[in-house]
């Protein structure tokens, strides 16, 4: 096993989303790249909607941003090999919840577990967990990413 890159993780790819506008999925500027906003596939490659706090509990919203982790990773594969990013700087995680909820950190800890577990320590990176009151496609969980190039 690389010691940069748990190889395993390959396993859970999935095939990267088209955007669904006029943007790209990402942006490679001077090798450090930004990742657009992802959202959450199931298994059968459908979008995982809902409000985190009402459709889900806090611990299913840690595996739907774990899901989202899982697209943003297969993009980058798609794009340059898992093996060619460095490290992971940034995550910015929205969580669709109601009004109530409160644990949009745990819920965004799902990406990050994964970022770690695919990079191990250069996958410890800045973030932001925010609660909004909705969504596109009223999506369950959405995050962005800026991850550096080798």
């Amino acid at each position: 096993m690389n010691k940069l890159f748990n190889n395993k993780i390959l396993d859970l790819l999935i095939k990267p989303p088209a955007p669904i506008g006029n943007f790209k999925n990402l942006q490679n500027i001077n090798g450090i790249i930004y990742l657009s906003g992802q959202g959450p596939f199931d298994e059968s490659g459908n979008l995982i909607i809902g409000k985190v706090g009402t459709d889900f509990d806090v611990d299913k919203g840690y595996q739907i941003a774990r899901r989202v982790g899982i697209t943003m990773l297969s993009i980058l594969h798609h794009e340059f090999g898992l093996d060619r990013i460095e490290r992971v700087i940034k995550l910015n995680g929205f969580v669709n919840a109601d009004e109530n909820f409160k644990e949009h950190p745990h819920v965004i800890n799902g990406c990050s577990d994964l970022m770690v577990e695919c990079f191990y320590e250069n996958g410890v990176h800045s973030r932001s967990a925010v609660g909004v009151y909705t969504l596109p496609n009223n999506i369950a969980v959405e995050i962005e990413g800026i991850f550096k190039l080798k």
